[in-house]
């Protein structure tokens, strides 16, 4: 009877034990894009816009993946950066336009404050190839300092909000701009006699000196007829 017990009782020890084993491991806590930013209490049009777009979707996905291979990096314009654009800027975009705004706030590599000090001009963004010549980024580091500029716009990484093996998202200070979409300021139209434009002033005083040249030389012509008229007459005495 003993022995039965003790058999029993080693029969479910060790079938316990090889249950814990084979269980399935809980699933990893992911901190989504939504959460991060957030958390960070001042992305609120920044998260509307990756809602809109369905970008935040994708990057969750990728944040899902237990071992990303190359991670993320995503550049977070604050709401001070979009309230310093003009007004009526995003409602004039198109929604194509605004999925590569967003997209060009994303590197598909995850990248820390050291390697911004080393990194390779122009970066590659989730918008485009930059082999193509299509929405390039470029980021350059002096010290502490970490500015970014797309053509259009020169900001400036004021923190890191978040980081881990998977995600980095830094706060900008103003929204990045790309060259494709908006474009530079317009170049200033030369006139055609070499950039010499005449003031108002200047038109008439010319008008005025031309009139009396005119009127100088309409005298002249007078006073010779004159004379001509009157050598005919008393001349010949």
């Amino acid at each position: 009877m003993r022995k039965l017990l003790a058999f029993a009782f080693l029969f479910f020890f060790f079938w316990d034990k090889t249950l814990a084993q084979i269980a399935p491991a809980p699933p990893l806590k992911v901190d989504n894009i939504t959460s991060i930013l957030e958390k960070g209490g001042q992305f609120t049009t920044f998260i509307k816009l990756l809602k809109a777009t369905q970008v935040a979707d994708q990057l969750n996905n990728q944040l899902s993946t237990p071992d990303p291979n190359d991670g993320i990096t995503v550049f977070a314009p604050s709401d001070n950066a979009f309230s310093g654009l003009k007004p009526g800027t995003l409602n004039s975009l198109s929604d194509q336009e605004k999925l590569q705004l967003v997209q060009f706030h994303i590197l598909p590599t995850l990248m820390s404050t050291s390697q911004f000090q080393t990194a390779s001009n122009p970066l590659r963004t989730q918008a485009g190839d930059v082999k193509g010549g299509k929405f390039p980024l470029n980021v350059t580091a002096e010290g502490n300092q970490v500015n970014v500029t797309t053509g259009v716009v020169n900001a400036t990484v004021e923190n890191s909000v978040f980081s881990d093996r998977r995600i980095a998202v830094y706060q900008v200070d103003k929204v990045l701009l790309p060259l494709e979409i908006f474009g530079t300021a317009p170049a200033p139209v030369v006139p055609e006699n070499g950039g010499l434009v005449s003031s108002p002033k200047t038109a008439v005083k010319g008008a005025d000196v031309a009139g009396a040249v005119s009127l100088k030389f309409h005298a002249l012509a007078m006073g010779f007829s004159s004379f001509v008229v009157f050598w005919a007459i008393f001349g010949r005495f």
